[in-house]
């Protein structure tokens, strides 16, 4: 076999799409393809537990937003450990935790013990953020990797439409309440479980085994897998840069990049989870009198017309528009969208209208910022602090979202649904003035030449990131 002569990071920004890199999205994406189906069945499973265990509105406000706060832990601590570590020894635990979560939460004795189990859940779904996204790409290469990272979040849409599927059949098998809630929650367990041998035997990423371990002949070694040829470890880029906490904390461009793509995550995030675990409440105030089946149904219509062709397009499209700009697209119309539901009289008494404008404010949140937000911070940081910085813009996502989560039935009790909503549409304002003047475009570019560690970075096209783009 010819020996190609190209760099170790060279070869790894050319290397063409190929069947590993199909495996390497499908074995992360089940860890998102969970994640939203507990984002969704949480709030039907609240439906048949609140009478049964006659929980207060505190209780059911921790029960939909507690695993998102232990995800704000999850992500901060186990994006550490990778950094630190190495990703593949991380790699997996998570997964373990999410199937341990579920599956305990099936057999939840009470409101405390289910507490427990989901904080366990959130943990592990939590650190699945950083390690999938950051894995993914740095095994991709420059020109797709915007559609790659996509296309592992993208398994959130199909968990999203896969909930509500779940919890109509259970109920129109006519089960006991008691079973229908369990068996929803439990089944949240078979996708980690599904690839959790898989996460096991994925290969470290020979980004990481060259820059922060130095083991580059390693790293030539596995870029075997998925690169035409050999590739000769040689090159003066690679060389070990291992990063300490304080180092990377300390670094004024970093700070930029944590402040815009945790920013955004967070108030994304606010807006996406409060409406999303909120939909059964939402769908309660439009329509008091509906039954469980009527409302689920309603909501998997929203999902499947709205939400799954959002992801499909931000697969497709992302790289071609552009990250950044996709981002502030999708924030955007968020903000249209809520806010024409907010101050058009009727609108939300009529469920039609409603219903396809929060469609459309669905489809615009999966093409854009529910994407970009976990595809920009796997890009902007150092390899030395890669999982580290995506871990802290996730873990302030999820700090979002259990605010969204936890405050939405307050705002909508105080300001009714037209408040939620014209409060949801300003946080998606600030969410588009937060990417304009602090993200850099990252499409097509080096992960190396995004994060300086490179003479061949790029300046960020206008707002504060380009000010600090050779800092380090």
């Amino acid at each position: 076999m010819a020996q190609d002569h190209r760099s170790i990071l060279q070869a790894l920004d050319e290397a063409p799409v190929s069947f590993f890199h199909m495996r390497a999205a499908v074995t992360a994406g089940m860890g998102f393809f969970t994640d939203a189906y507990d984002l969704f069945i949480i709030g039907m499973a609240l439906v048949y537990l609140k009478p049964e265990w006659h929980l207060t509105a505190g209780q059911i406000g921790l029960l939909g937003s507690g695993s998102l706060l232990a995800a704000f832990l999850g992500a901060l601590t186990l994006g550490r450990l990778a950094d630190r570590i190495g990703r593949k020894a991380i790699y997996g635990l998570e997964a373990a935790l999410m199937a341990v979560g579920a599956l305990a939460c099936a057999f939840a004795p009470n409101f405390t013990w289910l507490l427990l189990f989901r904080l366990i859940l959130g943990f592990g779904i939590g650190g699945d953020y950083p390690m999938s996204a950051v894995l993914m790409a740095e095994y991709s290469n420059a020109r797709q990797r915007g559609s790659l990272v996509s296309l592992v979040f993208g398994m959130q849409g199909l968990g999203l439409v896969f909930g509500p599927v779940v919890a109509l059949t259970l109920q129109a098998a006519g089960l006991d309440h008691d079973i229908i809630w369990r068996i929803m929650l439990g089944l949240g367990a078979l996708p980690p479980l599904a690839v959790l041998y898989l996460r096991r035997t994925m290969p470290e990423s020979p980004r990481y085994k060259a820059l922060v371990r130095g083991q580059s002949e390693a790293a030539a070694h596995d870029m075997s897998l998925y690169s035409e040829g050999q590739v000769q470890a040689t090159g003066p880029v690679v060389r070990p840069r291992p990063m300490t906490l304080r180092a990377f904390l300390g670094d004024r461009r970093n700070q930029i990049m944590i402040l815009g793509t945790a920013g955004a995550w967070f108030l994304l995030d606010y807006a996406f989870y409060g409406n999303v675990i909120s939909t059964p409440q939402i769908i309660g105030l439009l329509a008091p009198h509906a039954s469980p089946m009527q409302a689920t149904a309603w909501a998997l219509m929203i999902f499947a017309a709205a939400a799954v062709p959002g992801y499909l397009a931000s697969i497709i499209l992302m790289d071609r528009i552009g990250h950044r700009r996709l981002q502030m697209i999708g924030f955007a119309v968020m903000a249209i969208s809520f806010g024409l539901i907010a101050i058009v009289p009727g609108m939300t008494h009529d469920v039609l209208p409603f219903l396809l404008l929060y469609g459309a404010s669905f489809f615009f949140t999966e093409f854009g910022p529910n994407c970009t937000t976990f595809v920009i911070p796997a890009e902007v940081f150092p390899t030395g602090g890669r999982t580290t910085g995506h871990g802290i813009a996730a873990g302030i996502g999820k700090l979002g979202a259990f605010v969204g989560t936890f405050l939405f039935p307050y705002i909508s009790h105080a300001g009714g649904l037209k408040g939620a909503m014209m409060f949801a549409a300003g946080v998606s304002v600030l969410g588009l003035l937060l990417t304009r003047f602090t993200l850099p475009e990252t499409s097509g570019q080096s992960l190396e030449a995004l994060s300086a560690e490179t003479q061949e970075a790029h300046p960020a096209d206008g707002g504060l990131a380009g000010s600090g783009a050779s800092s380090m």
